[in-house]
Order: structure tokens, then sequence, then C-alpha cells
């Protein structure tokens, strides 16, 4: 009882670091600039396929080619901000939602049906020659693969909280969270502010759709999952907490695997729902977040 308890808690962290992962990228653009970008799920599912064809047609390891497939989604990123969201600046906040929501929806279908177009609807997966290697800790397995995706989402949160912490820019970017008029005014450039964090976001979705193509397949429906998975760890962590973000889905991906073990598989994602109205209810700022008033 408790050795396949203890796999399915193994198995929750591994996958909740993904989750928290993803989670984190929609958490900073959503934070900065206020768009609720419903198509993160689909810049993820495009860093799958970056990750899956960069080794099919270059054989470079999965792992190796990230760097690649961050240049790609950063580019994508640009693009779309330029192109589409940059127009959504002057709204105000709640209209700013609202049109970053119809916008996201037209995006989502887009690249989900050119996805569809170009690589068809199958699951495309990377297996390596060191895929089925796994560890053994008393009688816990610990698969390869995962224990480096967890350590690489470790490093990417933490990179992006120095990033945010110790640079110039990234303490720009934390002033324009939280006043972005009186930030301006300090003269930071507020435009090129909400890129960055949108790229960033971007780039932090392109890599954890690479380290789901490694652990398990991508196929292009799979946006909307993600999407949905991003927000509630979103909530449960606390808007504007990234290391609560990240937290958070490490939280969710416990929740769901031990609902699993317990109940059936099937109850997985009411049981992740559930958690979410809970948090909603009895502390609607998230576990890590802050009230308003509070700041």
């Amino acid at each position: 009882m408790l050795q396949p308890l203890a796999q399915n808690i193994v198995y929750g962290i591994l996958i909740g670091a993904l989750y928290g992962l993803a989670a984190v990228g929609l958490s900073l653009v959503f934070g900065v600039s206020k768009f609720l970008n419903v198509s993160h799920g689909e810049l993820l599912m495009l860093g799958g396929y970056a990750g899956f064809w960069i080794f099919k047609l270059l054989k470079i390891d999965p792992f190796l080619s990230i760097p690649l497939t961050i240049i790609f989604l950063l580019l994508i990123g640009f693009i779309l901000y330029r192109l589409i969201f940059s127009r959504l600046i002057k709204l105000e906040t709640e209209k700013k939602i609202q049109n970053s929501l119809l916008v996201g929806f037209g995006l989502s279908t887009i690249l989900q049906n050119v996805a569809l177009r170009l690589w068809t609807a199958d699951d495309r997966s990377i297996t390596t020659a060191y895929s089925g290697l796994s560890f053994e800790l008393a009688g816990v397995r610990f698969p390869a693969v995962r224990l480096i995706s967890l350590a690489i989402s470790v490093v990417a949160l933490i990179s992006l909280q120095i990033f945010l912490k110790k640079t110039y820019t990234g303490k720009a970017i934390r002033a324009t969270v939280e006043d972005w008029q009186s930030a301006s005014l300090m003269g930071i450039n507020i435009h090129r502010v909400y890129l960055l964090a949108f790229v960033i976001g971007c780039a932090l979705a392109g890599v954890a759709g690479t380290l789901v193509s490694i652990c398990y397949s991508v196929d292009p429906s799979m946006g909307l999952n993600w999407t949905l998975k991003s927000m509630v760890v979103m909530v449960l962590g606390g808007l504007g907490s990234m290391i609560g973000t990240f937290v958070g889905g490490i939280i969710l991906g416990v929740t769901e695997s031990a609902t699993a073990f317990f109940i059936g598989g099937n109850y997985r994602l009411i049981a992740g729902l559930l958690l979410f109205l809970i948090i909603l209810i009895f502390r609607p700022q998230g576990l890590f977040g802050t009230k308003e008033g509070d700041r």
C-alpha cells in the first residue's frame, strides 16, 4: 500500500513540475500586462513539436535542443505580440482581459488547425536511448528523463527569479506589475516591458512543451488541456508569485495522482477542479499570493 502510494506521489511531483513551469509563463504575462492568453497551451504545443522535429531531423538530443526551441518561441512570441497583442495595450484592464480572451481563443483555433494540417492528428513523442532508464530507491522508481525534466524546470524557475530580482530589466518588470503608471513616470518603457514579459512567457511555454514531448507526447489538440491546467495552477499559487505558481503545479500534480490512486483515474480532473474551487472560496488570492490591500 505505502510503496504504490509513494510511487504515485513521485509521479505527481514530476508531472506537477511541468504544470508549474507551463503556468509560470502564463502567470508572468498576465501579471505584467493583464493579457489572459488562452492560446498559451498552443504555444506549449509548438514547443513540443519543435523539440520533436529538431530531434527527428537534426538528430540533436531533445534536452540539448531546448535553447533552439527557446529561440523559436521567442520569435513566435515577438511576432504575435507585434501583430496582435500590442494593439490591446491602451485598453482598460477589464477590457484588456476580455479582448485578450477573445484574441486568444481565435489564435488557439488557428494554431491548432495549422498544426493539424502540417503534422496530422497523430501523437508524437521523443524516444531516446535512455528513455527507459530509471533509478530505484526504497522500491520507488524514478524515471531518468522525468528527473532531468524536473531539474530543468527548477533551473528555469531559479533563472527567472534571479532575472526578476537582480537585473535592472527584471526590476522594471516587477515595478510595472506593482504600478505601471508610476513605473512609466520613472522612465520605464512600459511597451518594451510588456513585450519582454510576453516573449519570456512564450519561451517558458516552449521549454515546457519540449519536456512534455520527451516525457509524454504532443498532438494538435493538447493546447486546451494545458491552458486549463496552467490557469488552475496560476490561481492556486497566487497571481504574481512565480515560486507560488510552480509549487501550485506540484500540488495539483500530487492531488491528481493521489486521486487516481485512491478513487480512480477518471476522477483526476474532478479533484483538480474541486481543489481549484476550494482555493477560490477560502483563499481567492491563492496559496502564496497577497491581497491587494496588503501590498
